[in-house]
């Protein structure tokens, strides 16, 4: 394993208190949301407190995949390898979920499921990029040269983060701009109210630890893996 074992259950522990203290922030402790004229906007927006936090946690986790990719051809370490193949592995399961919390907050802020504006399309072109990426290492049996080329994928396919994260801030978009500026003249309205923003912190901090927690036991499992499928390799 290349992460101590009670390094693993410590974040867990500590990761199921925070996520039932933020989901139950979420219902029950935040008042109701207001829109600019001050009516009560639907309790579905809720899911805002969801979908902000997966998201940044989805660059977070493309983030290592790009930082452990330059590691592994700079060292030809194999620890690199499988950390940045178990970060993409989680990466892909929270910009999935981006997807699916978008599409409802857009379903009951436009009527529309989808809607292919910057920010969406964006964020599928992400999602589809790192999908690839694990397609890849699907096709390659050889560890050293898959290993390689993922990590040039891995670099190259980086690209399409900040392009999502930018997109609304580049291009004129029908998605809410919450925080900085945009090139058109746009800016983000924030969150007023310490109760919403205390929200948002903890579920950022929820979704960050679940992100670690998952991290570890993928890069343990997938180290497992790697032994046994080199093991195999070798005496082929």
């Amino acid at each position: 394993m290349l992460i101590d074992r009670k390094k693993e259950i410590i974040i867990s522990a500590i990761t199921v208190p925070v996520m039932l203290i933020a989901m139950w922030m979420v219902f029950f402790y935040l008042p109701p949301m207001k829109g600019n004229a001050g009516e009560v906007l639907d309790s579905s927006f809720n899911i805002f407190y969801f979908h902000l936090p997966i998201a940044i946690v989805s660059y977070l986790a493309f983030t290592v995949v790009f930082i452990a990719s330059i590691m592994q051809l700079k060292g030809n370490n194999r620890k690199w390898d499988i950390v940045a193949h178990s970060a993409a592995e989680v990466g892909v399961v929270f910009a999935f979920l981006v997807l699916v919390t978008g599409s409802i907050w857009a379903k009951a802020t436009w009527g529309w499921y989808w809607v292919w504006e910057p920010r969406l399309t964006t964020s599928l072109a992400l999602f589809l990029v790192y999908l690839a990426y694990l397609m890849l290492r699907q096709a390659l049996e050889e560890p050293e040269k898959r290993a390689r080329l993922a990590a040039v994928f891995g670099i190259v396919g980086f690209m399409s983060v900040p392009l999502s994260f930018f997109s609304i801030r580049l291009w004129r978009s029908a998605h809410p701009l919450m925080f900085g500026g945009s090139s058109y003249g746009g800016s983000g309205g924030g969150l007023e109210g310490s109760s919403l923003q205390l929200t948002l912190m903890i579920n950022m901090l929820a979704f960050a630890l679940l992100f670690a927690s998952m991290l570890i036991y993928r890069v343990n499992n997938e180290a497992l893996k790697e032994e046994i499928e080199e093991a195999k390799y070798n005496s082929a």
